[in-house]
């Protein structure tokens, strides 16, 4: 059975923050707790906190998580919290996973995420997930609307590469590219992935 483009985002995340030795992750923007089970289920990652503004998706993700087997405690935590507010008792985290959430953040505030996560928060990796607005024609999305009415925009190869190499720039941090999703050859992958690590103390 083939891989959905869900799994496979799932899949490549949790293999990246493995690759990075990241035992402690920071899950922003939560949502309904998809990756925090997906973690969970790995005994290689220590520590897992998931964030999320939504008492609604929160209660959804203690759910799943209480499913799954994974009821919080000391390894799993999920909170009511901002990931656009610099908070000390979020630094010393390994790694930070955006996953699908970028997109959700309307653009002038992304400034305010970008000195929480990378200048507060600062871990040694940092992992963002966001479609890829070139294949929306691949998927059915007519030109003048976006893959999810909750999505504040949707971002170009070269835009997401853009911003997510200044954010790198000024904040201490390389940055490498990967599509997720089956590639066209002249449109790319559906999804798009950044991946951070700190080269900055």
């Amino acid at each position: 059975m083939p891989t959905s483009l869900h799994q496979e985002r799932m899949n490549i995340v949790v293999e990246s923050l493995r690759a990075s030795g990241a035992r402690r992750v920071l899950d922003l923007g939560c949502g309904s707790g998809l990756l925090l089970v997906a973690l969970a289920r790995n005994n290689f990652f220590e520590r897992i906190v998931g964030l999320d503004i939504s008492r609604t998706a929160l209660a959804q993700c203690a759910r799943a998580l209480d499913h799954a087997g994974f009821p919080q405690g000391q390894r799993i935590q999920v909170l009511n919290d901002s990931f656009a507010e610099t908070n000390p008792r979020f630094a010393g985290f390994d790694a930070a996973v955006l996953l699908e959430t970028i997109e959700h953040i309307p653009p002038d505030q992304l400034s305010k995420v970008e000195r929480a996560v990378f200048n507060g928060f600062r871990p040694d990796t940092v992992l963002i997930t966001t479609p890829n607005q070139e294949c929306n024609e691949l998927l059915g999305v007519p030109a003048h609307r976006l893959r999810h009415p909750e999505h504040a925009f949707e971002w170009t190869r070269a835009k997401f590469e853009s911003w997510a190499q200044g954010v790198a720039a000024r904040n201490g941090y390389q940055v490498t590219f990967t599509g997720i999703g089956p590639a066209h050859p002249a449109l790319g992958s559906s999804s798009q992935m950044a991946l951070y690590t700190r080269v900055e103390v």
